[in-house]
């Protein structure tokens, strides 16, 4: 039981022009939903930000929480076809740990994952990945993740 494992897959997109456009946010919903195979939940601003023009309760973004099956096919698919499509792609950072074994990854294009078609993208959204362990530190994260075929960068 001491040995690490994951726990989740928080899979996470900002709609900074759902404020003006709500099209926009559906669209990212659905794109979210198509990645991930499940809905997409909407997140609301949870302070008011007058420098960004941002009033609380205001949907900002969306986002799906994967475990158990769905999350190992989804890691699967992102270390076997997703970051390889990722343009100059040369490994993952080792930078990405919260201190706590959590990993996290940041995706510029949505349009790296196959089942989003290029051609109905009226918007390129970046997308971050956040995976959850019961890891203690960065280095059984590390190891962890390793093992699952995580392609990070030599340093």
């Amino acid at each position: 039981m001491a040995q690490p494992r994951l726990v989740k897959v928080v899979l996470n997109v900002g709609v900074k022009e759902a404020l003006t456009d709500k099209k926009a946010l559906d669209e990212a919903c659905e794109q979210l939903a198509i990645i991930s195979g499940q809905k997409a939940a909407v997140r609301v601003a949870k302070k008011s930000i007058a420098a960004f023009k941002l009033r609380e309760g205001q949907a900002v973004g969306a986002m799906v929480t994967l475990r158990g099956k769905r999350m190992r096919d989804f890691l699967q698919k992102l270390v076997a076809i997703v970051l390889p499509r990722v343009r100059d792609f040369h490994g993952i950072p080792v930078t990405g740990f919260d201190g706590h074994g959590n990993y996290t990854l940041g995706i510029k294009e949505q349009i790296v994952f196959p089942e989003i078609d290029y051609g109905k993208v009226a918007k390129i959204r970046g997308l971050e990945i956040a995976i959850v362990t019961t890891a203690k530190n960065n280095d059984e994260g590390l190891e962890l993740l390793k093992s699952l075929g995580m392609p990070f960068t030599k340093n």
